[in-house]
């Protein structure tokens, strides 16, 4: 059986849901941003109206109203863009069965199996995808269509927005080995650097180097590069009930002004570890291990690992236990540009939290706030983060800040 992959990826995505959801934004430059008026005022996506303007993502918000005074802002409505994403997957998944998200608005599918169901061949079924798409969800795909995921992701990549890429073995050459090595699936800048002192500019460059060369320089991921270039990645296709638990759980940012000293960086922390145990919490896992990375200004990569003592998603104690680990590297002597947590060593939370030494006792205290804190969970959910949280990380969200956006009209389909 022949085998097809399918890459779909939305365009535009988190501004294309805010027109889905307000069509009164119009058609004109319009950007996903955090609030200019507090540490948050990033751009996080723009639609291709914006882009025509140079506007990048991660840029200040100052920056892009320059580049484009009628710029229009809205905020993220991030429980939105979860819905519009889990929408998109179940009409996915009437095509196939193999369905495996990749992020909030990308997707792979294995269609092998199922293209004698709808009696067509895969690249028309991916132009069916994308007009049901456009018609049930108001928003716009670009598909890459070849035999692994390693090509049909690169294929969603050469047309947007709203376009289908047919890649079948044969034009692999022609079409995909004179292109830069940076444009390949899990080519970083750091590694493309290291190609380029290689002299191995290209996909085709990188197929055609000696694998021993590439595995001396790069390690294993010279050897998963060197195979991926030459078209001999075969990775299936796995649905997320499939995949198994998660190995960690992580979160990070980079910050448009350096972070100083211990209260501002335990702020940012704190927020960044009540998204990794939110995670925790939906995934009812537990971790036994955290660390923390940090950049400095001069952009150097710095990090400490530790047990967490005793194990499980306390957003509290692992901010605590990350606060410990970032002082005795030093972390606080300087500005931070950028800040990772990441919760290790995950377990299912009916497993027991470690057996207690002798001269351990259980801390009562601590598992009642991690009972609080699922609670909240819980109530966001259900009533949206905006609803309950910290006062230390809601302060940003005044009234007055909060006009300097557009309303927002709740969904009519959702």
């Amino acid at each position: 059986m022949e085998r097809w992959i399918l890459h779909c990826d939305c365009n535009s995505f988190y501004a294309s849901v805010e027109y889905a959801l307000n069509p009164s934004l119009g058609t004109g430059p319009l950007a996903v941003a955090g609030d200019p008026k507090a540490r948050h005022g990033i751009i996080l996506a723009k639609n291709e109206a914006a882009k025509k303007y140079g506007i990048q993502t991660a840029e200040t918000v100052w920056q892009a109203l320059r580049k484009c005074p009628e710029l229009k802002l809205v905020p993220p409505h991030h429980q939105e863009y979860e819905k519009f994403s889990l929408q998109i997957n179940r009409i996915y998944r009437e095509y196939t069965d193999l369905v495996e998200p990749f992020g909030l608005d990308e997707s792979f599918l294995d269609v092998s199996g199922t293209l004698h169901l709808f009696g067509c061949d895969a690249k028309t079924l991916a132009d069916r995808i994308r007009d049901r798409i456009r018609k049930e969800m108001h928003l716009t795909i670009s598909v890459g269509v070849s035999f692994n995921k390693t090509f049909a992701k690169l294929g969603s990549d050469l047309k947007k927005p709203d376009a289908t890429t047919f890649l079948p073995k044969e034009e692999i050459p022609r079409r995909i080995w004179p292109l830069p090595v940076g444009d390949l699936l899990y080519v970083g800048k750091a590694s493309a650097e290291k190609l380029a002192r290689l002299n191995i500019k290209t996909i085709g460059d990188l197929a055609a180097a000696d694998p021993l060369l590439l595995h001396s320089h790069l390690g294993k991921a010279g050897l998963t590069l060197s195979k991926a270039a030459r078209g001999e990645e075969n990775d299936p296709v796995i649905p997320p009930e499939e995949s198994g638990p998660a190995k960690s759980i992580g979160n990070g940012l980079t910050y448009p002004m350096d972070l100083e000293g211990k209260e501002e960086i335990r702020k940012e922390m704190l927020r960044l570890c009540e998204s990794v145990c939110y995670r925790m919490h939906k995934e009812k896992l537990i971790c036994r291990t955290v660390s923390i990375g940090w950049r400095t200004p001069d952009l150097k990569n710095k990090s400490r690992q530790g047990a967490l003592d005793p194990p499980g998603r306390g957003v509290v104690a692992i901010t605590d236990r990350l606060m410990e680990l970032m002082e005795s590297g030093g972390g606080f002597k300087g500005p931070v540009r950028a800040l990772t947590v990441t919760a290790q060593s995950l377990a299912p939370e009916e497993e027991t939290y470690g057996q207690l030494s002798f001269f351990q006792v259980e801390d009562p205290t601590e598992k009642k706030r991690e009972k609080l804190e699922d609670a909240v969970f819980h109530l966001q959910e259900k009533f949206g983060k905006k609803a309950i949280g910290r006062a230390l990380l809601m302060e940003d969200q005044t009234k007055e800040e909060e006009k300097a956006f557009l309303p927002f009209h709740g969904p009519k389909n959702f």
